[in-house]
């Protein structure tokens, strides 16, 4: 009798999956880059008040990260179509619902709402990522093409649909995307089979070892390190000495920097030493954010160079966090809870970062991103593991 083999990782089919996966992970955080855009609409239309602006963008980004555990951690990856198909659809839903609704409140919870959807669809993306031939490459490659399709998407918002449309425009287009991510879901997403667990785990289900845990730790402080400043660019960037115009182009212009620092990070993450290039990462965050903090009053060149760096390294390091997931765990258990280690960092950072800001006072922000990468420098450790008996010293470099 002949057995059909499933698709194998480099397979044509499979390379259709990878590319089904990285269009719908990209639809799914579409909204975490349009943040500023749309709720800084959504507040000059008074539909959300100041205050409510933070809860509105960090509950989205927590039920985000909760949305990705919430696959792993119960949904079968047989039933990946229907799971894709679904979230995108709801996710499309709810952001109609959103043009519909206004207050605090209710934006936040349609949001959150929405949130859990998007996760949902991340996590379908880490799926197929984490049985990929390469998967930190095929990471590298999700990251960059994020990226490109949110400042894709906020040039089109900007440009041609908040002019005319206003902020309900914004979201019923963020709604076609979703709608057309369900539809290729569902014709092209196939089920997907469970992880190959490694030696360890044989029989017993993954453990959590230390190595395992200060991955996900040291994933969570960089992704802080890198919210807690960057949510305050704006401010920080007037207090160098820039107009608010020239800040939105800075940042603007930021987004290329992480396009370039994910596609060097992509190329260099199979031929660089994974832990030496994260403690380097960590260094030049922190310098970068102290940098930022002795910018005040007339440093705008500088506050440019060093923000520039701060975003070449933030795409550059993420390629290298997938694969160091994978170093401590083979079976990619452990690289599929990055994504939530990811979004809680990049909610947490922020929430920490608004505890030292006194009305327009933002000048300890840059200390508090640096601490978090202290942090993060000090979880690095924990990360390796002593050989033990029966496993290569590779296996826990």
């Amino acid at each position: 009798m002949t057995h059909t083999l499933p698709p194998g990782p480099t397979s044509p089919s499979a390379r259709g999956a990878q590319v089904l996966a990285i269009l719908v992970g990209s639809v799914a955080l579409l909204m975490l880059g349009l943040q500023p855009l749309l709720l800084g609409a959504l507040l000059e239309a008074g539909q959300v008040t100041l205050e409510g602006v933070g809860l509105v963008a960090m509950g989205e980004i927590v039920a985000l990260g909760l949305g990705v555990l919430i696959g792993d951690l119960c949904l079968p990856v047989r039933s990946l179509r229907a799971i894709t198909t679904l979230a995108a659809l709801a996710a499309a839903a709810l952001d109609l619902v959103t043009t519909r609704v206004g207050g605090d409140l209710a934006l936040g919870l349609v949001r959150a709402a929405a949130g859990i959807a998007e996760g949902l669809m991340v996590w379908s993306t880490t799926a197929v990522i984490v049985r990929a031939a390469v998967p930190e490459r095929l990471a590298g490659l999700f990251f960059v093409v994020q990226t490109l399709a949110q400042a894709t998407t906020g040039l089109v918002l900007a440009h041609l649909v908040l002019p005319v449309a206003g902020w309900p425009g914004g979201f019923a287009l963020l709604a076609g995307l979703c709608a057309l991510a369900a539809l290729l879901a569902a014709r092209f997403a196939r089920p997907l089979g469970p992880l190959t667990p490694t030696v360890s785990q044989a029989g017993v289900g993954m453990r959590w070892t230390r190595p395992r845990i200060g991955t996900l730790l040291l994933v969570f402080l960089q992704l802080a390190t890198l919210g807690a400043l960057w949510a305050y660019a704006e401010p920080l960037g007037t207090r160098a000495g820039f107009s608010p115009t020239a800040v939105q182009t800075l940042i603007a212009a930021g987004l290329g920097m992480q396009v370039l620092g994910g596609s060097v990070g992509t190329w260099l993450v199979r031929r660089a030493p994974i832990r030496p290039v994260l403690l380097g990462c960590c260094l030049v965050l922190g310098l970068s954010a102290l940098g930022i903090a002795r910018t005040a009053q007339g440093g705008p060149l500088a506050f440019a160079a060093l923000c520039g760096l701060f975003t070449f390294t933030w795409l550059f390091m993420l390629p290298f966090q997938m694969a160091l997931a994978f170093r401590v765990d083979g079976s990619g258990q452990v690289a599929s809870l990055v994504p939530a280690a990811q979004l809680f960092g990049s909610a947490f950072g922020p929430l920490m970062a608004s505890l030292v800001v006194t009305g327009e006072a933002v000048a300890p922000v840059p200390f508090v991103a640096a601490g978090f990468a202290l942090l993060a420098m000090l979880a690095l450790p924990l990360t390796r593991s002593a050989p033990r008996q029966g496993f290569s010293e590779r296996q826990f470099r």
